[in-house]
């Protein structure tokens, strides 16, 4: 809160009982000065939020499609294990963790990405245990490629 010398009056400007008047308007710079703050950890702090196993991906030339807000990522590990986003379920409970995942939209889009020690006939498995699920809009993830 501010205040304001009147001018005005007796004395050299000063009112009689010597109060200061207060300014009634808000400043707004402190304010605006925190919120730059905040918006610069944000911007740093969001790309950090990222789901992220250790899987070592195979490269691709593809041009990279736009990813959606929140991603479903189904990842085969290089022991065969089945992870959705960073949790390792059993196959039999797939269907079951997708459908929460998805919140039962069986249109959304699943990531799919695999170990490159992971064998083409063992990634079929789970694309034909996604297909049963009735998840047919399948994205397969791969490195960057393009030099």
């Amino acid at each position: 809160m501010g205040a304001k010398l009147g001018s005005s009056g007796a004395l050299g400007g000063r009112r009689r009982d010597d109060d200061l008047v207060e300014a009634h308007e808000i400043n707004v710079t402190p304010f605006i000065d925190v919120m730059l703050v905040l918006l610069i950890i944000f911007m740093v702090v969001a790309p950090l939020a990222t789901v992220d196993l250790g899987v070592d991906l195979p490269a691709s030339t593809a041009e990279p499609q736009p990813r959606p807000d929140k991603p479903v990522f189904v990842t085969v590990k290089p022991d065969l294990s089945v992870a959705v986003g960073e949790d390792v379920i059993a196959r039999d409970a797939l269907t079951m963790t997708l459908d929460g995942a998805t919140h039962g939209n069986r249109d959304e889009r699943i990531f799919l990405r695999a170990d490159k020690a992971v064998s083409y006939g063992d990634l079929m498995e789970v694309m034909n245990l996604l297909r049963n699920a009735g998840y047919l809009k399948i994205a397969l993830v791969g490195l960057d490629g393009r030099s």
